[in-house]
């Protein structure tokens, strides 16, 4: 969805192969004007502070209200301003119940589902374009801009893949169970391995030769998304289990604590840090605590560790932490400020 507007400008022809819609909302990016960009630029110590005090990193906060706290009318409008706005509003600046509640999801699910219906010309293709296997939210929104209007045009076409599976590509093109396509161009837009992906790819090996893929294979452990027992001196930036959200803001604190650490351990001359294996399982309690009742825990996606395209990521595990951002960094403020007892320092 970020990628068939720009290529259907020029394409004679586009096919779009869909495996799996996904739920979408407009991003409203535009030109910003020189006294926009000052007066944004003057606010910036204003921007990164709410950010740092959201639950999400973003600028925005959840609304108080319950959505059925609310009459139609007034909850219609709200959505409405959400989804005219830019940024992630209406996915983390939505009603607090959102993403926690069925009835609630339910109804803000209906509410984009007929802006889909709204944006797409053709029916059926709007309905194809609407996700059955997940609420609005539970998997991670991406924002999009002109995405549902170009299947408007008359050079794009979509091929739902739950109805005509791909059955392998050809010299020529794709051949479905359906029918074959000839193409000169095929582009491979099949998403990334979030979370450990980047770690599996390197050979990382602990104390006793154990590898890191090895031990994360039956679900990811850390310690703050930082470090893990039995690989000492391995410290993580925005590792599993560490603070998602706005992941510009979770980095630069995750490096803040990662340098204050070495800085700790400089001055005493130390030059080994490990947490203990006790450190981590409780972290994970905290982390396994936060996910309770969350909409998002019972759907597949990157943010439950499935990855239908990566061989042994099809179950379900423990993969992030869901908490606030506040909550987390208060927390590592507190092993910090407590002398680090959770790590073996040597």
């Amino acid at each position: 969805m970020q990628t068939i507007q720009e290529v259907a400008k020029t394409a004679a022809h586009l096919t779009v192969f869909q495996r799996t819609p996904n739920w979408c909302a407009p991003l409203h990016n535009g030109p910003i004007t020189e006294a926009q960009q000052s007066a944004l630029k003057s606010s910036y110590p204003e921007i990164f502070q709410r950010c740092r005090d959201s639950v999400s990193g973003f600028i925005h906060n959840p609304d108080p209200r319950r959505t059925l706290e609310v009459s139609a009318q007034e909850r219609e409008a709200f959505w409405e301003q959400r989804y005219g706005e830019p940024g992630f509003g209406i996915w983390v600046g939505n009603f607090r119940d959102v993403l926690m509640d069925r009835d609630a999801n339910a109804l803000m699910s209906d509410f984009v589902a007929r802006k889909i219906r709204q944006r797409v010309k053709n029916p059926a293709v709007a309905e194809k374009l609407i996700p059955r296997n997940h609420g609005f939210g539970t998997r991670r929104l991406p924002l999009e801009t002109r995405y549902y209007e170009v299947y408007n045009q008359a050079n794009v076409e979509l091929v739902d893949l739950h109805e005509t599976p791909i059955e392998r590509v050809t010299a020529s093109g794709i051949r479905t169970s359906a029918r074959e396509f000839e193409f000169d161009m095929i582009i491979y837009a099949t998403g990334f391995d979030a979370l450990t992906g980047a770690y599996d790819r390197i050979d990382i090996r602990g104390t006793g030769g154990q590898r890191l893929k090895d031990q994360w294979t039956p679900g990811a452990q850390t310690f703050y998304g930082i470090q893990n027992a039995g690989f000492p001196n391995l410290l993580m930036v925005m590792g599993p289990m560490g603070a998602l959200g706005n992941i510009p803001r979770s980095i630069e604190y995750n490096v803040e604590w990662v340098a204050r650490l070495l800085q700790h351990m400089q001055a005493r001359g130390l030059t080994r840090v490990e947490p203990r294996q006790e450190s981590v399982q409780a972290w994970m309690d905290v982390c396994r605590q936060a996910s309770v009742g969350l909409l998002s825990n019972e759907v597949n996606s990157w943010m439950t560790g499935v990855n239908a395209n990566v061989q042994g990521k099809s179950t379900r595990v423990l993969a992030r932490y869901s908490g606030t951002g506040p909550d987390y960094r208060a927390r590592c403020e507190a092993v910090a400020a407590g002398g680090y007892l959770e790590l073996q320092l040597s």
